[in-house]
């Protein structure tokens, strides 16, 4: 175990993790090269250029045995990183020396210092000519409250300094602890599902030892269920097969089991039924919901398997049946943040083949009806009558924006215009960068969802990052918005809005809705209205026969005899007539 060392690679988005870590396997595989973003299984992770998915893997240096647990940077996969996290002893914590310290730097140290890792701060693409390694040094040093000299530097790309990492990782990070004497205890820190192995469940053993030979059942802990190991070996990063896997390692074990509900990530396997469980994972709550429903209503079960299949490693997605009059049967779904939907969306649309409709994303409120009964409400329809209500609360977060100073006023401005309370400012390093700074502002959870981010970018021209947290439940004044199509109710199109800003999206969305509903024969009024009251409204013009077209001259009172005649048959079909809204400008409103 002397010679086992457990460590990750932590870093704000973008900052070269991955590029960085096939270097490391690179070298440890004898010299002989690698694809570009070897850890990076997944087609979306290699289209996109993000890591989405924690990733571990083997390898040897010097004698030594390294396991690397390579992690996402994008703030709504932090989850990913908590659970890297726990399975090591160091991290490698990795700034761009062209960008220097940046949001979710300040966020992931925070997470390695709480579990009491040894943190290794790493410059990287120093071969960059818009690279400045002293003066990023000096901030990182600064930051850790180190020496300067003890911050390393690297290319991810050139591989210059790679090797002289790869013995600090030696010299630096401690050897696990442990012992083999002891029972089994091992954490799952990640588990996916293998159509010939089963469910295969991803562990760092803590004490004890797996042999496959002799060990014929294994206990979940928390769980208090039983399983018999198939299969146990290691990472490389494909699955190798071992014979046996001891006290301090990375491995996995393939269970044979098709149940895909049969695994938690963070529970505890052993030999024992007696072993105390390991501490496991807080479940993070998801932020932003929103209901999916396939296209095609055959493939609804495959959207159901999907979902479960993609649930298993992606502890944060939750999901619950939802059926719909005019989409069918579908799932409400909860993620972390917008790009942890949009990953969900295009891995089921890709992996399982399955189109999809997606309603707009919201979030979930709180309420305290009249007779003391407490409810949650995350769509329009779970909303009860106003006066029933006696207290509805909406979800706030913690948001700490980090920015160049001169676009101080911009980030104060957005967060004001998206109803925020000033909360700090701090600079990052007084002596070195002072032109850097951290705003944090309070904000409901629902201003975050609507674009916030991409407006942040805009009015910072790309330079900010921003890193948030849930707080809590605080009352605000919600209202249920309801759109109406020739005065009948679309369920699908009302939402749930702060009444401050309910007008402007109503104004806007209806002005979507007007360029995408076909015209009818008759005029279509489209509204939108706040129980009894209209706040909005737009016309879509009739479709109109030219009636006329057949009289040639004569009285104009004939003429006017055969519009009102047309006239009357337009209020009469307005009456009687029935909109059928198509799938495509479904899917075009719900976009905006």
């Amino acid at each position: 175990m002397q010679n086992y060392r457990n460590f990750s690679i932590i870093a704000h988005i973008d900052h070269g993790k991955s590029t960085l870590a096939d270097r490391i396997l690179e070298l440890t595989n004898g010299g002989s090269s690698v694809d570009d973003r070897t850890l990076d299984t997944l087609d979306l992770e290699q289209e996109r250029g993000i890591t989405i998915k924690l990733q571990p893997c083997t390898m040897s240096w010097k004698d030594h045995h390294f396991n690397l647990i390579d992690t996402p940077g994008h703030v709504d996969f932090s989850y990913e990183v908590s659970r890297s996290l726990a399975a090591c002893e160091g991290a490698i914590l990795l700034v761009d020396a062209t960008q220097g310290i940046q949001a979710q730097t300040l966020s992931n140290t925070q997470k390695a210092t709480e579990l009491g890792l040894k943190i290794i701060p790493v410059l990287n693409k120093v071969d960059l000519a818009a690279a400045e390694p002293e003066k990023r040094a000096l901030e990182l040093a600064d930051f850790l409250n180190i020496d300067p000299e003890e911050v390393l530097q690297v290319s991810g790309k050139t591989g210059l300094g790679v090797p002289e990492l790869l013995d600090q990782i030696i010299e630096r990070i401690p050897a696990p602890e442990g012992s083999v004497e002891k029972p089994l205890k091992a954490l799952i820190f990640d588990s996916f599902y293998d159509e010939h192995k089963g469910i295969v469940i991803a562990i760092r053993i803590i004490d004890g030892e797996i042999e496959l030979k002799k060990t014929k059942q294994l206990h979940l802990i928390r769980k208090e269920d039983s399983f018999s190991p198939t299969e146990i070996g290691v990472f490389t990063p494909g699955m190798k097969k071992l014979p046996k896997l001891s006290a301090g390692e990375v491995g996995y074990i393939a269970t044979g089991v098709k149940d895909i509900k049969a695994f938690t990530v963070g529970d505890t396997v052993s030999d024992s039924k007696e072993t105390e469980p390991l501490d496991g994972y807080q479940v993070p709550q998801p932020n932003v919901f929103a209901s999916f429903f396939p296209t095609d209503p055959d493939k609804y079960e495959e959207l159901r398997t999907g979902l479960a299949k993609i649930s298993m490693n992606d502890g944060a997605l939750t999901y619950s049946d939802q059926k719909s009059q005019i989409l069918g049967s579908g799932f409400r779904c909860g993620f972390l943040g917008l790009l942890h939907m949009e990953i969900l969306q295009e891995r089921l649309e890709r992996e399982y083949d399955i189109g999809l409709i997606i309603t707009a994303p919201n979030v979930e409120y709180q309420a305290t009806l009249v007779n003391g009964e407490e409810i949650s409400m995350k769509t329009p329809k779970d909303m009860p009558d106003r006066e029933l209500i006696a207290e509805i609360r909406e979800p706030w977060v913690r948001i700490e924006i980090f920015t160049p100073q001169q676009y101080m006023g911009q980030v104060m401005d957005l967060c004001t215009e998206k109803r925020g309370q000033y909360a700090n400012t701090r600079y990052l390093n007084n002596s070195v960068n002072m032109q850097f700074m951290i705003i944090e502002f309070d904000l409901p959870m629902g201003s975050l969802v609507s674009s916030f981010f991409d407006q942040l970018k805009n009015r910072t021209s790309g330079y900010a990052s921003m890193e948030y947290e849930f707080i809590d439940y605080f009352p605000g004044d919600i209202v249920k918005v309801t759109i109406l199509v020739n005065k009948e109710e679309v369920p699908t199109m009302s939402f749930m809005e702060h009444r401050d800003n309910a007008r402007a999206k109503a104004t806007k969305m209806l002005e979507v809705m007007k360029d995408e509903i076909p015209r009818q024969q008759f005029q279509l009024p489209l509204q939108a209205a706040i129980g009894s009251k209209i706040i909005a409204r737009e016309d879509i013009r009739a479709v109109r026969k030219d009636v006329t077209a057949k009289l040639y001259g004569g009285d104009y009172s004939r003429k006017k005899k055969l519009l009102e005649k047309q006239k009357k048959g337009k209020k009469r079909l307005r009456s009687v007539g029935q909109v059928t809204i198509p799938q495509e400008a479904f899917l075009a409103i719900l976009k905006t």
